[in-house]
């Protein structure tokens, strides 16, 4: 693992690092904020999963999550979105396919199999660097994103319950097989079968028999993509029939942007924070 950079904030330390992966077969990037807890023992760990054409550096640079991570001792990782680099498959042209858009799958499909495996990534291979590198209670983990990452959230919460506390998404594209934006990557990356789509999809997950102790979601009234991409309301009925708790907070004149996020992010924080334990957390 190489250090990037690192900058003192809030008492804790921000970073980004970077180092080979062998899930993805390149280099990787990723950022993690450790409060000023960790220098009395472990802190619990919050992954931040980002969305379409986004970096680590977007939560990090906008997201504004340090101040309350760091009163509440909350260990803050952001993994990057994709493989890159110029072996990589790539289309330059296309925002939601390809470089800034894995969708947190493992592509069966070539040439893309051999990169764009970002579920074994989130799921095995940076968990493992994260528990050797930094001061992380990896037995108290939880999960969070934004739209294509809030996609990646729930259905890593939901194929993983026993690891996260808690998973919570800001605007999250909830039923990838048949939205716009999101379908069309999934042919590409895992196949024209859509059976193989059921792994990545939150609500088919659920109508396949996953269960999680329940999720919160907050959704602007505002966003562009609400109705062709997001559709919150679909997840809220797969939860009603599994009996899932769901808190899905519409929030009137919000869009997509980080102003969004960071305008909740607080809430989030303390909302995990309660459920893994931490320092201050609010159930709210």
């Amino acid at each position: 693992m190489k250090t990037i950079s690192t900058a003192k904030s809030h008492g804790g330390t921000q970073g980004v690092y970077s180092h080979a992966s062998e899930a993805c077969g390149c280099d990787m990037t990723f950022a993690v904020f450790v409060p000023p807890q960790a220098k009395d023992g472990p802190c619990p760990v919050l992954w931040y999963l980002s969305g379409l054409t986004c970096t680590h550096a977007n939560v990090m640079d906008k997201g504004e999550y340090r101040r309350m991570a760091a009163e509440l001792g909350l260990i803050i990782v952001c993994p990057d979105t994709s493989p890159r680099g110029e072996t990589v498959p790539d289309e330059k042209d296309n925002w939601q396919f390809g470089s800034g858009a894995g969708f947190y799958v493992d592509a069966t499909e070539g040439p893309y199999a051999a990169n764009y495996r970002m579920h074994s990534y989130v799921v095995d291979e940076l968990p493992k660097l994260i528990a050797a590198h930094f001061p992380a209670d990896m037995a108290r983990q939880s999960i969070f994103g934004h739209s294509m990452g809030g996609h990646g959230a729930l259905t890593i919460a939901l194929k993983n319950p026993a690891r996260f506390a808690s998973c919570s998404a800001f605007a999250p594209i909830v039923h990838p097989s048949t939205a716009d934006w999101s379908s069309k990557a999934f042919e590409r990356y895992l196949g024209a079968d859509e059976a193989a789509w059921r792994a990545y999809d939150a609500c088919l997950l659920i109508e396949d028999g996953h269960r999680f102790d329940g999720f919160l979601v907050d959704q602007g009234k505002a966003d562009g993509f609400l109705q062709d991409g997001l559709r919150p309301w679909l997840l809220e009925e797969a939860c009603r029939k599994a009996g899932i708790p769901l808190t899905l907070r519409m929030q009137d004149g919000y869009d997509h942007s980080y102003f969004f996020i960071s305008s909740f992010m607080d809430d989030h924080l303390r909302w995990h924070a309660k459920r893994l334990g931490a320092g201050g957390g609010d159930a709210e």
